[in-house]
């Protein structure tokens, strides 16, 4: 198994796990590895100290840098970086689960339930710009909300 340090043209950090250095390779080919904050598929790997398993030494080292995903982190500025990225994470499989995705149908199931001729419940979907200024404009609340589809799936 490969730990890979990760990162997009955003600069979002993150890791990725993989079984093979060419199935790393053939994944960043195929574009199926994406940002789990933002799915942007240009991905580069970043500089990392390998992990070398060398049983259950004790150590008299000092402490590392405070770990927040599992990489350590050089600055305060990445730390609180990687702290918002785990934090929005968090947020967006928060309102994943307590919500329906309707798809591409969110602007006519936003009316019907605002209307009272669907069941009253949280939802998520697509709609264009113009489709939720109309929403707005007859006053059934939205909110634009990017969900990579990385972050519609189950990570570790």
């Amino acid at each position: 198994m490969k730990v890979l340090d990760l990162h997009c043209r955003q600069g979002h950090v993150f890791e990725g796990w993989f079984a093979s250095e060419e199935d790393f390779q053939r994944q960043l080919r195929d574009a199926l590895v994406q940002c789990p904050l933002c799915a942007d598929s240009q991905i580069s790997k970043r500089l990392s100290a390998p992990r070398l398993n060398l049983g259950a030494r004790q150590t008299t080292a000092e402490p590392a840098a405070p770990v927040t995903d599992g990489a350590a982190a050089s600055s305060p500025a990445e730390v609180s970086g990687v702290n918002l990225q785990a934090a929005w994470l968090s947020l967006a499989r928060k309102v994943l689960a307590a919500t329906e995705d309707v798809g591409p149908q969110f602007a006519q199931e936003a009316r019907r339930i605002h209307h009272g001729q669907a069941e009253e419940r949280a939802i998520r979907g697509q709609a264009s710009p113009d489709e939720a200024m109309q929403l707005l404009d007859e006053g059934i609340a939205v909110l634009p909300l990017l969900l990579p589809q990385a972050a519609k799936e189950t990570l570790q």
